[in-house]
């Protein structure tokens, strides 16, 4: 397939595991942390990680929606269902992440609970028009690349005067993570974390542009490289961090610079800046309590946001204790360490939610058999 294929040629891999090989510095190792699912994704499916040296080691991050969102919020989503009596739309992934009580989302439509899933927000405006009589909910989660749909969505609410829909509002902010990554005591809880550079999104980045990692860059002295989702362009991403780190370099390299830039998309920057504005704190699973970090409705829409319409009130749940979701969320521990994986915990059944989304860490691990012994690839 054209303008694909060729970020998966295998020639080409060869060429630039080769480069990897030659630049890596066998005196010294390196740690690198893939923010994205969608790149932990690629790493497993393609076996990137078989490609690179011993010394060059691939640290998963948060940076799967599903998988940071905490207990709490979704028994909110809940008890709206069951108890309000209300329409709830979600995107699929986040329906079997469990909540408490053994119910998830999934569960609660199973007890009679109106839950359904939609592919776009334009789903959620027909369904609201067709329901007049009925309040519906959309359950919005995600980074800053499903963020301004959901502000659209307020938007073309309001110009055509709903007033039977509202958001539940679990949008979140890569910046803030990455900077609570790099600087919070409580990601030390299980243990330093030694990182010598970052593999930044791409899709976000696509919204946001690479000006908020210049940031880390200069302050945390953390070379940030932003890496399309194909298996060549994590291979090339982690050899320009490579050169950076050889060079005593810390700065903002675009490698995917056929769909970012600096400045990134203004219209939706601004779109999401009319609808929304910054939480003090939000709670992250596996990251704990995050200063600005996540966005709220503007009180100027307050009448679109559920929270508000509902009277909702957070209430933070402790995850399973014998699950590690939250140490393999901060990088600390692979998804092999933690004693559920592939047993007790499988995508059918899924114990933690780094294991429901597929771009979740054990998840991906788990498909495409990363767990199990394989022979290191020679190049």
């Amino acid at each position: 397939m054209k303008y694909v294929d060729e970020f998966r040629d295998g020639n080409l891999a060869q060429g630039i595991a080769r480069a990897i090989a030659q630049a890596a510095d066998t005196g010294r190792s390196y740690s690198f942390m893939e923010f994205c699912g969608g790149h932990t994704h690629a790493i497993s499916r393609y076996g990137v990680a078989d490609f690179l040296p011993p010394n060059v080691r691939m640290v998963h991050g948060p940076g799967c929606p599903v998988c940071v969102l905490p207990i709490g919020r979704i028994d909110l989503a809940i008890r709206l269902v069951l108890e309000q009596g209300v329409i709830l739309c979600s995107y699929g992934d986040p329906l079997r992440v469990p909540a408490s009580n053994g119910l998830s989302l999934l569960k609660a439509k199973a007890r009679g609970g109106d839950i359904r899933m939609i592919y776009s927000t334009a789903d959620i405006l027909s369904i609201a028009r067709d329901n007049p009589e009925r309040e519906v909910v959309f359950f919005a989660i995600g980074f800053e690349t499903t963020t301004p749909p959901t502000a659209m969505l307020i938007k073309q609410a309001r110009a055509e005067g709903f007033n039977n829909l509202s958001v539940l509002c679990n949008h979140v902010l890569t910046p803030s993570a990455i900077t609570h990554i790099l600087q919070s005591p409580e990601v030390r809880e299980y243990g330093t974390l030694p990182l010598d550079g970052f593999i930044g999104p791409s899709h976000v980045s696509a919204v946001i542009g690479s000006r908020p990692y210049e940031h880390f860059a200069e302050e945390y002295r953390k070379p940030v490289v932003i890496s399309g989702f194909e298996p060549l362009d994590v291979m090339q991403s982690i050899l320009m961090l490579i050169r950076q780190v050889n060079a005593g370099r810390a700065e903002v390299e675009n490698e995917f610079s056929r769909a970012v830039t600096r400045e990134g998309n203004r219209k939706a920057q601004a779109l999401v800046a009319e609808m929304f504005e910054l939480r003090h704190t939000f709670e992250w699973r596996g990251l704990g309590e995050v200063p600005y970090s996540a966005l709220k409705v503007r009180q100027e829409y307050a009448g679109f946001d559920a929270e508000r319409r509902f009277g909702l009130s957070y209430v933070p749940v402790a995850d399973n204790k014998a699950c590690d979701c939250g140490a393999i969320l901060r990088g600390i521990k692979k998804p092999v360490e933690c004693k559920l994986f592939g047993t007790a915990c499988t995508p059918e059944n899924p114990m933690g939610s780094c294991m429901v989304s597929s771009e979740g860490a054990c998840a991906a691990h788990y498909t495409y058999g990363r767990f199990k012994d394989t022979e290191v690839v020679s190049v």
